[in-house]
């Protein structure tokens, strides 16, 4: 399966100081891929240079293939987004905004912008203004505008600013749907690191202009090693076994071990106490982010 989007060896300056150095990625079809890092890591910088929204100092940006460089409106002809707020009309319903973007593509017709309107769940109030939308409505309807001409890529940045609980949840729903049922390729920048924990299959990580790590979502929170975490009815005894073995809690320990150890510590540990849950150990996004960028902030 090919990369629907491929970003290679991006280098971006603004006069003397540059702010991109070799950043690379790709997203396949049915990826989410959460594209974090601190304020001024370089994160709006590249999905401008992705849209063709600034020039490229080197390096390039293919989608489906095409080369944004060299011809631009191949490249981005599959292409939605959303960077900062979605534009809309105010005074008018939902529908006519929808109806308005339609016009600015040669093949989208009143078939899509239903099919756009009950994709993003907004059929009950799509005739209404959208001044009486909320936030999360609003931010909805801009997604169906981004998704009316049927890209196989969708670019968001920052989606959640603003977004109370519920609005954020149905967004985070809306992607996981887009993903698998459209398989859509996303690309989502966020500080939200605990929603985008939630719902991203892939993670990138950069910090002052470079990448630090690309990888799936568990294999990063997985961490460096293959840990697991056993609920145990006497964690005295279990301590005792193992020199690995550390406790986390009153009846919690982890241990660093290989997977093929796992079934003799698990037999040593039922011949002394209960075992009530083995699973892999798994770090927070956030507990991953500051692994592997260092430092205690993202903002």
């Amino acid at each position: 399966m090919g990369s629907i989007l491929s970003v290679r060896n991006l280098n971006k300056s603004f006069g003397k100081k540059q702010v991109l150095f070799d950043v690379s990625f790709d997203i396949e079809e049915g990826q989410i891929l959460g594209f974090i890092g601190p304020n001024g890591a370089g994160k709006t910088t590249t999905i401008k240079l992705i849209l063709g929204l600034q020039s490229i100092d080197s390096g390039e940006v293919l989608i489906n293939g095409f080369n944004v460089k060299k011809d631009f409106v191949k490249a981005i002809e599959k292409v939605g987004a959303i960077v900062e707020s979605p534009d809309m009309y105010m005074y008018l319903s939902g529908r006519k905004n929808l109806e308005l973007v339609a016009r600015m593509y040669a093949n989208v017709d009143d078939k899509r912008i239903e099919e756009v309107i009950k994709l993003t769940g907004l059929g009950n109030r799509i005739n209404d203004k959208v001044s009486k939308y909320s936030l999360g409505m609003r931010q909805r309807l801009g997604i169906a505008a981004a998704l009316i001409s049927n890209p196989n890529l969708l670019v968001l940045d920052e989606p959640t600013n603003g977004l109370d609980p519920e609005g954020i949840k149905e967004l985070r729903d809306l992607m996981v749907d887009l993903a698998k049922k459209e398989k859509i390729a996303i690309l989502i920048s966020s500080h939200n690191l605990s929603e985008l924990e939630s719902f991203c299959t892939d993670v990138c990580i950069i910090k002052n202009g470079k990448v630090i790590v690309t990888s799936p979502m568990k294999k990063l929170k997985r961490g460096d090693h293959t840990s697991y975490v056993l609920e145990v009815g006497d964690i005295n005894k279990v301590l005792k076994l193992d020199e690995r073995f550390i406790q986390i809690s009153d009846n919690r320990v982890k241990i660093i071990c290989e997977k093929n150890e796992i079934t003799s510590i698990v037999k040593k540990v039922l011949k002394e106490t209960d075992l009530f849950e083995l699973r892999p150990f798994e770090l927070s996004l956030e507990e991953a982010f500051f692994e592997k960028a260092g430092g205690n902030i993202i903002d």
